[in-house]
């Protein structure tokens, strides 16, 4: 009996052992030698692909992190957006639709893979302010991306929410997160050092204990002013031994690694699509793996900007929206399939393991649509809120509005025709005389006025319906208020007392509206229309004969269209179609006769 017993807690002992060495095994270790990343104290390549959880419905976060894999990566890069998360000042989301940015890192994890969290503060990621949350610009005078004291308590309480939900998936915790990226390409826009110096210490006084990296053009002034002293030294690109060579002068006891290697590019309304050649991206890739250089594919998934969360730069004439797709000509597309430039990675990479790379998981289903014809229900001029009264307009932000729309109204005193002008119209506008459409001012265009006819009526009215598109995203134009952010004058008269209007289009607003009779020649339209499904999947929603609006299906906002183009196809994913009846609404700024929108299975 005593030996039975023996033998039973021997065996016992043996299993413990066991376990405790699997345990032991399944936590590792990630450190910067001067050269390398060692993963528990051997020398590893990061292979990297990178993708945003919030702008891949929840649904098929999975399918791509396995389709990253399947081309060879090892690694996902993340951004995480401070304004998808805050989007009430003091209230974080971690927890609606693609908000659980811990479940997707944990999907990341059983898949195999480790990750690269970004999370800003700011992230630029062609997203809606760089991912700043717009209750900043509530603040008249606030600077952002430095010590300014009410911007650093948003910065503290934002770190504070943010690690309470990643500080278990770091590496140290037997999670997968390898490195944390402090702020982005910071060299490309100041120079306070002291700011970098504190984003470090917040995420360390948090409970981030994983090594940091930061990310900026290869070129001397970009890495002096935005490099952190033990921090990796990310390359925007790097592609080349002179750009190592840079990183090295500039901190030689760090490894530097391409935090950014570009497959694709992204596209502005009124553009072609950006579709660079697959060899400049082989000629990258190979280079890198020829010379054992860690990387990260921007992006190998682009996704889609949903809603209003497409952001903008500031060139051109001062300004260019980017559009709802964010497809980036990445190797897997928007809707997540394998393109031809995903298989010649596939290949390239696979070249370099000793193990067949993965499976291609299979394409998500789709389906086609037949037309779905829209009428004219309402108008926007009959679903106006209670007015706020101003001596002069003021934008979006005073008003505590973050997107939209918005209408200003005032009567004409003194001067009733003539050269109207909107100083710093951000960023589309509509202008009406007595209710009367009398034109369109453009930003994009580097428009700023328009013509008032003469009218017989004593009292003129004029209306602005004013479209605030995405928020500069990058370089010096940050602070981009929307609406009128300045005046308006006619003649030169500056135009006092105005009515203003707030329209934020949020989902919950477009599902309340109830048909109107009023006219409907007056641009400004809510058009709908249903369309009934045996079955659902992905697709795409045609919108080439309508003009400029925002449509929505079932209560989601796909995102902005517009006919300039180069897109004319929104994506909608099966998870917000359904079974039997579904309803579509478009608000358009200029259609006003029924249209009908098609389906689609592809981008183009």
């Amino acid at each position: 009996m005593k030996q039975s017993i023996l033998a039973h807690l021997l065996l016992l002992a043996c299993l413990t052992g066991q376990l405790t060495h699997v345990n032991a095994q399944s936590k590792h270790s990630f450190a910067l030698s001067k050269t390398d990343f060692l993963l528990d104290d051997k020398p590893f390549q990061i292979i990297s692909g990178e993708m945003h959880p919030a702008r891949i419905p929840k649904e098929y976060w999975r399918h791509r992190i396995q389709m990253a894999k399947a081309m060879g990566c090892n690694t996902i890069a993340a951004y995480v957006f401070w304004n998808y998360h805050e989007q009430v000042q003091g209230t974080f989301d971690f927890a609606s639709d693609n908000r659980n940015i811990a479940e997707f890192i944990k999907l990341a994890q059983d898949e195999g893979m480790w990750v690269l969290l970004r999370p800003g503060p700011y992230v630029c990621a062609e997203w809606e302010f760089g991912g700043l949350p717009p209750y900043l610009l509530r603040t008249p005078d606030i600077k952002v991306r430095c010590m300014d004291p009410r911007y650093m308590a948003a910065v503290e309480r934002y770190v504070a929410a943010l690690a309470a939900q990643v500080k278990p998936l770091l590496v140290t915790n037997g999670g997968p997160i390898v490195m944390v990226q402090v702020e982005n390409e910071y060299g490309s826009y100041g120079n306070d050092k002291q700011y970098l110096y504190r984003l470090k210490e917040l995420w360390e006084h948090n409970g981030i204990d994983v090594p940091f990296y930061t990310a900026d053009g290869p070129t001397a002034f970009m890495l002096e002013a935005g490099a952190v002293p033990g921090a990796a030294i990310g390359l925007d690109s790097g592609g080349s031994d002179g750009d190592f060579a840079a990183a090295n002068r500039q901190n030689p006891d760090v490894p530097a690694f391409s935090s950014e290697t570009y497959p694709g590019w992204l596209t502005h309304w009124g553009e072609q699509w950006a579709r660079p050649n697959k060899e400049g991206i082989l000629k990258d890739v190979k280079y890198l793996m020829d010379n054992k250089r860690s990387f990260n594919l921007y992006v190998i998934h682009g996704g889609t900007n949903f809603g209003f969360t497409a952001g903008a730069n500031s060139g051109g004439k001062g300004y260019e929206p980017d559009l709802t797709s964010y497809d980036y000509d990445a190797p897997i597309n928007e809707q997540g399939n394998a393109t031809e430039k995903y298989m010649a990675l596939r290949k390239l990479i696979g070249s370099y393991q000793t193990k067949p790379l993965p499976r291609i998981p299979a394409p998500i289903p789709t389906i086609t649509i037949p037309a779905v014809p829209l009428t004219p229900f309402t108008s926007v001029w009959e679903q106006l809120p209670q007015a706020v009264h101003s001596i002069q307009p003021q934008p979006f932000e005073a008003y505590a509005q973050d997107y939209g729309f918005m209408v200003y109204r005032t009567t004409l005193i003194g001067h009733k025709s003539g050269h109207l002008q909107v100083t710093e119209l951000h960023d589309y506008a509509t202008v009406f005389l007595n209710g009367q459409y009398i034109g369109k001012i453009d930003r994009r265009l580097g428009e700023n006025s328009i013509e008032l006819p003469k009218t017989a009526i004593k009292d003129p009215v004029l209306e602005i319906l004013v479209e605030g598109m995405g928020r500069i995203n990058f370089a010096q134009q940050l602070i981009d208020r929307k609406g009128i952010t300045d005046r308006v004058t006619l003649n030169g008269m500056t135009l006092m007392n105005w009515d203003v209007f707030g329209l934020p289009m949020k989902d919950e607003y477009v599902q309340q509206l109830r048909a109107t009779s009023g006219a409907t020649e007056r641009p400004g339209q809510f058009l709908k229309g249903t369309f009934k499904l045996s079955r659902t999947g992905d697709t795409y929603f045609d919108v080439a004969a309508l003009k400029k609006g925002v449509i929505w299906v079932n209560g989601h906002n796909l995102g902005r269209y517009w006919d300039i183009g180069p897109q004319t196809r929104l994506y909608c994913p099966a998870s917000w179609l359904k079974k039997g009846t579904n309803e579509i609404v478009v608000f358009d700024l200029h259609q006003t006769a029924p249209a009908s929108i098609t389906g689609a299975k592809t981008l183009e």
